[in-house]
């Protein structure tokens, strides 16, 4: 292999490039590795701010821990096929690191997008990597969760690796022992979360006007019916009481055991271990 192809190759690991792109970036920088990736840089980010415009609607979802904080993010890409690669994965672990690495429970999206490491942006990092991989690249989500006073589970849906995948669903929790038992049931019930998607923990977490809107359909729907007005406020109750165990998570019936809800559950088997529901969350990725 000649001086000249050995240094193509050469920026090409380095950046990622076409072939092409980094012939014409030694040759207009006299043969200097060091000019060229500059070069290819400045034209990566110039191409990236195009795409930038694109739709994103695939990607991945990841989830990072440590002792203090537990973090979900979700980073979008253009292809299924971009988003199962190593390059866009350990782009993934990368953030999930450094949020990690910031240790913050009350970091947001912007403040991260913001932040500096290796004297560039989070921002910046990411547009380098759009002009790597040649589609755009959005972090559409992050949340992040206090678990240094409980304990907690996630699980990972159609996965790609261990902590990454299409869904992410966590759960954080208490309870006076940290058995097997409990730690499998904390894993069935963010299994639990991924499949149904609760949108609550129970009545009092849904907001206020959610509510107002399924009564005012429920009514509506009930007073066409015809019932008569003394059995109206029954059949309103049960209706409410189907909507709460379809969109609240202690209401839902249990995945693993659809003959009791979550709370059942809970309180039945689960009573000597004090077993209580902190929060959950979760992020799917469509």
């Amino acid at each position: 292999m000649s001086d000249d192809l050995k240094l193509v190759k050469e920026l090409r690991d380095k950046t990622g490039a076409g072939f092409l792109d980094c012939k014409e970036a030694l040759a207009s920088n006299d043969g200097s590795l060091d000019n060229a990736i500059d070069y290819l840089r400045k034209k990566g980010l110039a191409k990236a701010s195009k795409k930038s415009a694109r739709e994103a609607n695939e990607g991945a979802v990841g989830f990072f821990q440590n002792n203090n904080i537990g973090v979900i993010i979700k980073v979008n890409s253009e292809t299924d096929f971009a988003a199962k690669g190593d390059t866009f994965l350990d782009f993934i672990d990368f953030l999930g690191n450094r949020i990690l690495g910031l240790n913050k429970t009350d970091l947001d999206l912007d403040s991260f997008l913001n932040s500096e490491t290796s004297s560039k942006t989070i921002k910046e990092i990411v547009d380098e990597m759009i002009a790597k991989i040649g589609e755009n690249i959005v972090i559409s989500d992050l949340r992040i969760f206090d678990i240094s006073d409980s304990k907690s589970s996630f699980y990972v849906h159609n996965s790609y690796r261990k902590n990454i995948g299409k869904i992410i669903s966590f759960i954080k929790y208490s309870a006076n022992s940290d058995t097997e038992n409990i730690q499998s049931f904390g894993k069935n019930l963010c299994m639990h979360i991924a499949a149904l998607k609760p949108e609550a923990l129970d009545e009092d977490g849904l907001d206020k006007e959610v509510i107002e809107k399924e009564l005012n359909i429920q009514k509506e729907l009930i007073a066409k019916s015809g019932k008569p007005s003394n059995v109206i406020d029954k059949i309103l109750e049960g209706k409410m009481k189907k909507f709460y165990s379809e969109v609240t998570l202690l209401n839902q019936s249990f995945v693993l055991n659809p003959d009791k809800s979550v709370g059942e559950i809970i309180s039945t088997d689960y009573k000597e271990a004090n077993f209580e529901i902190k929060t959950f969350d979760f992020i799917s990725l469509t």
